[in-house]
């Protein structure tokens, strides 16, 4: 599963507006520096937020953006699938965006695939922003770790 960069921004810009939650909003200029984000891109991407009832756009000098609802009511499974609209790694195993396949009743490799979306739809449910928030971010020596040096492609 790779999530797309629509999915990525929007839960960068998302992770600003929890850790300014409560304190008046942020305006877009400075989520998307802060995040690194193409400005035009994150004004569509905050719409479409809006839209969802997930953030609130108060207009004015001071004005921008904020969250509409306490960070813990918003998972990470909610977005991606906003965005993306699947999380399963292959159509066969998608119950939102199933795609037939002729070798399903003979493939063995199907049971894998199903466990990785039912993990990774378990876990990203189970992500609300808030606690998502008070994670530690990931150091280089998790990305490389050991552990994963032969896994070409991970």
């Amino acid at each position: 599963m790779k999530v797309s960069r629509k999915s990525d921004y929007a839960l960068r810009a998302l992770m600003t507006l929890v850790g300014r939650y409560g304190q008046g909003p942020v305006s877009i200029r400075e989520l998307a520096e802060k995040n690194d984000v193409p400005r035009r891109f994150l004004e569509h991407i905050m719409l479409e937020l809006k839209t969802k009832g997930w953030v609130k756009s108060i207009p004015g000098r001071i004005g921008g953006f904020e969250l509409a609802k306490r960070p813990e009511e918003i998972t990470m499974g909610q977005i991606v699938r906003f965005f993306d609209g699947l999380i399963a790694p292959i159509g066969c195993v998608s119950a939102t965006v199933y795609e037939p396949c002729s070798q399903e009743s003979t493939c063995r490799f199907r049971r894998i695939m199903l466990d990785i979306r039912n993990y990774s739809s378990r876990r990203m449910d189970e992500a609300n922003l808030a606690a998502v928030y008070g994670m530690q971010p990931v150091t280089k020596s998790e990305v490389f770790s050991s552990a994963f040096i032969g896994g070409d492609g991970i």
